[in-house]
């Protein structure tokens, strides 16, 4: 059997598990789909889903078509889970884009293609819903011309749209008009098969042929093909799923090569075991084989359950293609390569969180309960960032939006018995480099208690670049008795600087760096590694501090649609919450607006329009970019052992000096 890796994707409520579900009982696994108001499905398998009606966690199901088992992962389509779609792109052979056929293509619509199509990831899009009042799926085929891409092609008709009788009836591949749609798309990414056209050849413009050629360019992420139909009746889903294996890419058989795969998921068992959901990309991994992960780990594999049909089976290995739980991995995170580090580059291909909030336990006497709980939830979830303030004894976390706050909160009282408050809620900004700044720190020097020299420049990078670290010292003043490499030297350092950076001189990450190492010094043997890890910090601040940095607030993108009577007073809503309006289009009945806002004002703009458009108001928000700050910066309060502050440093990491 080959296999397949397929994401489900969709705006919230779009029907993204319920077609998941459809999809199963096509295929036979399930008698009878579940439904997601009933929570009776199979992937949203946590009480809090059933509960809400939403995905938070990603899950994963099999089933198998024709000679293909398909690794089904449904993802959440609530924007305030994003991070759980971005830890699933990575391990995707294709995916469906499930879009309403009442609703349209929605804010999170577009950020999702957007992420799939900057990753070539091979797309079938999935028009749900016909049978629904006011399904409209001419309109949002145009929609999705207009927003998300031109290159899609109709795959079949839709019949008695709105009505308990829709319906879709594929076309055959020798329909004319299916024909003539194919060759007009098509044609737009293959010249040859516009030379076969102008000169009138027939064989690479027969039906066959061109069917084949659309199953090469969706597997390129150039085309999509679009379905369309009702997960809740059916209709559609056949053909969806007999187009899997047709027009969708299976993972390659690499079972020779070495291991090599990547993490996507953790989650505990009801024994507190950590479990580990691997794709797999090539090689093969047994049970009780010492397996490399991560950052230099190395664990037995003590159980090896794969994804089959009817759930996951324990076995004696999982292989290139497939997707397994694995345990025994006890130090394993989310993101970890297991084996030959393969990770496809871009992995991070949404915005980081943008709140940032405190939490407390209403009980002083479970702060650690808290903080032993919460650090369970950042292994399932690192990007809520959490961190310890030990001299305030103080938690905080980075969050997406209220439903993830409430959602935390449910959790920590249904799953650890533990009541929370969340105090402040701050927008989380950055830092970047406002000018150039370097820092020494010399072996023997005065006020340097660490046998090591450390010599850091700190300058500013290209927008979104990160940090990037240079190593520009002499080879022989590295300390290999202590790295080994050259390498390991490197990396390490780089790991210094990083975790330095999460904290800059207002207390935000620093991001849109580099920082070269230029200065290296020794002393054999006594020199250790936590010498120039304890060191790092300092020097880095001082060089910031010469350097300067501008914090930086994120901005959306907005976009309004609203009636046109309301116009001046939407206008003045935007200018009060400094948000920059475009030009608008406008018609009789409505107008649309599109713009950019700080946001930390989304929020005010989102709860007050329905005011002021008669509640017929809506507005669409996306991360776009970072960008100075007006007026005084925000700070945040440090949770480091603060490295601008040399004596509060020293005496925290060396002791009294």
């Amino acid at each position: 059997m080959k296999n397949q890796s397929l994401g489900i994707l969709a705006h919230v409520d779009a029907g993204k598990t319920s077609l998941s579900e459809a999809l199963l009982q096509a295929a036979g696994v399930i008698e009878t789909a579940g439904s997601v108001d009933e929570g009776t499905t199979q992937t949203d398998s946590l009480a809090l889903e059933r509960q809400r009606g939403i995905t938070i966690r990603a899950a994963v199901v099999a089933f198998s078509v024709a000679d293909v088992t398909v690794n089904l992962i449904d993802t959440p389509g609530h924007p305030d889970f994003i991070a759980e779609v971005n830890r699933s792109l990575g391990v995707l052979d294709g995916a469906v884009l499930v879009v309403s056929a009442v609703e349209g293509v929605q804010s999170q619509t577009v950020v999702l293609m957007r992420a799939l199509r900057r990753l070539a990831i091979p797309t079938l899009i999935f028009v749900n819903k016909i049978d629904r009042a006011g399904a409209d799926p001419e309109r949002v085929l145009n929609r999705i011309r207009e927003r998300l891409t031109p290159a899609v092609v109709p795959m079949g008709r839709f019949l008695d749209a709105g009505t308990r009788n829709a319906s879709f009836v594929p076309f055959s591949h020798d329909d004319e008009s299916f024909v003539d749609g194919l060759v007009n798309i098509l044609s737009d990414y293959d010249d040859a098969l516009v030379e076969a056209v102008v000169d009138e050849r027939p064989a690479p413009v027969t039906p066959a042929a061109l069917y084949a050629n659309l199953a090469a360019q969706t597997g390129r992420g150039q085309v999509f093909p679009v379905f369309f139909g009702s997960a809740i009746t059916g209709s559609g889903v056949d053909p969806l799923m007999a187009a899997l294996p047709e027009l969708l890419p299976t993972a390659p058989a690499a079972r020779d090569a070495p291991a090599s795969g990547l993490v996507f998921k953790v989650e505990r068992e009801r024994n507190g075991e950590k479990v580990a959901y691997v794709r797999m990309f090539s090689g093969t991994v047994h049970r009780r084989q010492r397996l490399s992960f991560g950052d230099g780990h190395e664990a037995n594999v003590t159980s090896v359950r794969t994804f089959q049909p009817g759930g996951a089976v324990e076995g004696g290995s999982v292989a290139a293609g497939q997707i397994a739980k694995l345990a025994g991995l006890t130090d394993v995170r989310v993101g970890d390569p297991i084996g030959t580090d393969r990770r496809p580059s871009g992995a991070d291909m949404f915005a980081p969180p943008t709140l940032d909030t405190a939490v407390a336990p209403v009980d002083p006497l479970q702060k650690g309960a808290l903080h032993a709980a919460l650090t369970q939830l950042a292994e399932q979830d690192p990007f809520i960032n959490l961190r310890q303030d030990d001299s305030r004894q103080e938690l905080s976390l980075s969050l997406y939006g209220e439903v993830q706050k409430e959602v935390i909160e449910q959790t920590l009282a249904a799953e650890f018995g533990l009541r929370i408050e969340f105090r402040e809620t701050t927008t989380i900004c950055v830092e970047r480099p406002r000018g150039r700044g370097g820092a020494l720190e010399r072996l023997g020097g005065p006020g340097n208690p660490f046998p090591a020299t450390v010599g850091l420049t700190v300058a500013p990078g290209p927008v979104n670049s990160g940090i990037d670290f240079r190593l520009a010292v002499d080879l022989a003043s590295i300390p290999l008795f202590v790295y080994k490499t050259v390498d390991a030297f490197r990396e390490a350092m780089f790991r210094y600087v990083a975790d330095t950076l999460t904290q800059g001189l207002s207390g935000w990450q620093v991001l849109d760096c580099v920082v070269t190492m230029d200065d290296c010094a020794y002393t054999a043997p006594g020199t250790s590694a936590s010498d120039f890890r304890k060191l790092t910090p300092l020097v880095l601040m001082d060089a910031l501090e010469q350097a300067g940095t501008v914090v930086c607030e994120p901005i959306h993108r907005f976009h309004v649609e609203a009636p046109a009577e309301t116009f001046s007073a939407v206008l003045r809503l935007l200018g009060q919450h400094r948000a920059i309006p475009e030009a608008p289009m406008m018609t009789d009945a409505w107008f649309s607006l599109g713009g950019s806002i700080p946001a930390a004002e989304a929020t005010g703009v989102q709860v007050l329009l329905p005011g002021r458009t008669h509640g017929e108001g809506v507005v669409e928000f996306q991360f776009d970019r970072y960008a100075p700050v007006s007026g005084p910066a925000p700070t945040r309060r440090r949770s480091d052992n603060n490295p601008l502050h040399r004596k509060e440093y020293l005496m925290r990491v060396a002791g009294r000096i």
